[in-house]
Order: C-alpha cells, then structure tokens, then sequence
C-alpha cells in the first residue's frame, strides 16, 4: 500500500523537480494516487535548466501563483554523460567535468533553496527534500574513487544542513533534508549496479523515500537520511 502522508496538513501543492527522470517520475505517480495535496506539479528539464537560475526564478514564481508548495522533492542529479565519468584516480580529474558536476548536482539545488524554500508555508508541517548519495558522505567513504560525485553530493549536503538553519528561524515547523534514494534501477545507476546490492524499482524507491518524508518532524531538519529512514553520517 502506497503511502498517504499523513504527517502533511490537508491542501497545499506537492511538487517534483526532475519529473522526467525516473525516481522522479515514480514520485510523480505516487504522489497523484495520494490524496493529502490539492494538486502534485511536475518540473523538468523543459521547465527549468538547474544551470540558469533564471528558469529557477521564474518556476517559483510560478509555483506562487498555483498555491502553497507543502512539499518539495528535488529529484536531480548527474553521475554520467558523455565524457563526464566517475573518476576512478585524481590523474582524471578535469576542471570543466568537475564543474559540470557541481553545477547540476550542488549549485542548482542550492539555487533551488534559494527560490523555493521561501515558498513554503511559516504554519504546519512543510518538506523540502533533496536527493543526495551516501558516496557523498565523508564519514562513510572508505572506497575511494568517484571524486566529482563524491564532491559534489557533499557540498550538496553541506548546502542542506546551512539551508535548514536558517530556514529554521523563519519557518520553525519546515524541513529541509538530503536523501539517499539507495540504488535505483534508472539510467543514472545502470551502469555501476553490482551484484548483492538491494536494487530497486523507482516505484519502489518512490514509496521508500515517502515514507522517511512522511515520518520527518521538525526535530529532523538538516539531517540525512537514507530510504529506511536510517541517519547517515556526513
């Protein structure tokens, strides 16, 4: 049974950024068969580019004028594309690479807090979550390797738990929280996915993750946490 997020007060508008993906679209379809929000909006790359923070803008003011955004799932994110690799030693360190990566996988969400987190509502629980990686925890890294996405996901995750403080002393009742979605059976994942992991179906990672957010209280802003609800160290 999927889950009915509860936790959220009745009304208000759920929205996704990265619909056309597949975790993004998974939660796009859970979202729809829940009946807690007035309305679930789907944002992708032909609504907003996470490199230009001027589609950013102008999505959330767009988001204002259909209502009061109670949840927000950034479902983003680069691992691979073209000549953009998980680095397996520093000697294939490249600087435009690297920036690529933290242009999609930090700069952008961080631009969506920005725009976003002042639209949701100061009374009642409000989520901002964001998709993160456990390989972009510090404290976990024992493997080495991947040093963009590595990077990247960190600086994400330091963006999220500067992003909740403050968001913290205007909306005491908002969370703002990484996720690791676990391994996904997606384009993002497919070609990394090793044998004795707990591979999932988007479906089935879209309801995980509903059900940490659906779970999350006040208490639990700026935290990180996997699909089981699990704190991951940073």
């Amino acid at each position: 049974m999927r889950p009915e997020l509860t936790s959220f007060p009745p009304g208000g508008i759920a929205v996704v950024v990265g619909a056309s993906g597949g975790i993004g679209a998974a939660l796009v379809d859970a979202l729809t068969e829940c009946s807690s929000f007035a309305a679930i909006i789907g944002l992708s790359r032909a609504t907003l580019d996470l490199r230009d923070e001027t589609t950013i803008a102008a999505s959330a003011a767009h988001l204002a004028a259909l209502g009061t955004p109670r949840l927000i799932i950034a479902a983003t994110g680069v691992l691979h594309a073209g000549r953009l690799q998980p680095e397996k030693s520093w000697q294939h360190l490249d600087p435009a690479l690297l920036a690529e990566t933290f242009a999609i996988n930090a700069i952008g969400p961080a631009l969506l807090m920005k725009h976003y987190l002042p639209l949701l509502p100061v009374e009642g629980k409000a989520v901002f979550a964001t998709l993160s990686a456990r390989v972009g925890s510090i404290g976990d890294n024992r493997l080495g390797g991947w040093y963009g996405y590595r990077a990247s996901k960190a600086a994400l995750n330091q963006f999220v738990r500067t992003a909740a403080i403050e968001l913290h002393r205007r909306h005491r009742q908002a969370i703002c929280v990484a996720l690791h979605p676990g391994t996904v059976e997606t384009r993002l994942s497919s070609k990394f996915g090793k044998s004795g992991l707990d591979v999932q179906t988007p479906a089935v990672s879209a309801d995980r993750l509903l059900r940490v957010i659906d779970g999350l209280r006040a208490v639990d802003n700026g935290n990180f946490f996997d699909h089981h609800g699990v704190s991951i160290p940073w």
